[in-house]
């Protein structure tokens, strides 16, 4: 399989129906693929969420430990993000360490949490300078159509506004397996990441895997609930003008007030 030629062929048709105003998924330019968020999906995490975008499909996990907070930041808590590709996602993946890809899908999740402040981690720290809770932030993708970054970060803060803090033996210093968990993960911002490709002059929101394969420039950005930009994030071989990420900026505000609308 001539997968070259495939690439070609497809940046071709992807290009003729933008000059027609139009997508490979009959979608405007600025329009999202139907989106479906299922929460607590599995008993083994203190959050859980299944989230498709389109045919994207990705499962988020948050797990939450004890840990020792860092000499910097002696009064807060950790979050890690970690990001997977499991081989049901494409045939043409394997199994095994993470792909540098991988990492800055993790990476620019975790961007957009922190400089939201979407988590006050603060409160989670228990003894300033030596227990802290740690949480973890684990996305998996099922299947790739396209926007994994878009379908992993809902994902994220689907998880981790249903998530709940272990309970927590003070006296012995570790996690009470058979205590209740009652109190909330405190979540302070709800960033929602939204991705555009741009192939030839035409940008598309929430792209595709066509469209993310044939793009010469990719950008991400992420808006909390008070429209504001917190993270952005550029990659690809081609710049963006400055009207062109205006209108970004502005797609991503609107479009992010309809995701948060069906936030839990």
């Amino acid at each position: 399989m001539n997968m070259t030629r495939i690439t070609k062929g497809a940046k071709q048709l992807i290009s003729h129906l933008a000059e027609e105003k139009k997508r490979i998924d009959n979608r405007g330019f600025d329009d999202m693929r139907k989106l479906e968020i299922e929460y607590d999906i599995s008993d083994q995490a203190e959050g859980s969420a299944r989230v498709k975008l389109g045919e994207t499909e990705v499962y988020v996990g948050v797990k939450v430990g004890l840990g020792t907070p860092y000499p910097d930041t002696p009064n807060k808590g950790n979050l890690i993000v970690n990001a997977e590709v499991t081989p049901l996602a494409d045939e043409e993946y394997e199994p095994g360490p993470p792909r540098d890809w991988e990492v800055a899908i993790a990476r620019v999740i975790d961007r957009g949490i922190r400089e939201s402040g979407s988590i006050d981690v603060k409160k989670l720290c228990i003894k300033e300078g030596e227990r802290t809770w740690e949480v973890f932030v684990d996305v998996y993708v099922i299947n790739d159509d396209g926007n994994l970054v878009g379908a992993g970060g809902i994902g994220a803060l689907a998880a981790l506004k249903h998530a709940k803090l272990p309970a927590y033996n003070k006296k012995e210093d570790k996690i009470d397996k058979e205590g209740k968990r009652t109190k909330a993960i405190p979540i302070t911002a709800e960033p929602i990441p939204i991705s555009f490709a741009k192939v030839g002059s035409h940008l598309f929101v929430d792209p595709k895997k066509e469209e993310v394969q044939n793009a010469t420039a990719h950008l991400v950005v992420t808006v909390d609930e008070k429209d504001r930009i917190v993270s952005l994030q550029r990659q690809g071989s081609e710049g963006l003008t400055f009207e062109e990420i205006e209108k970004c900026l502005k797609t991503a505000i609107k479009q992010s007030k309809i995701i948060r609308k069906q936030l839990a």
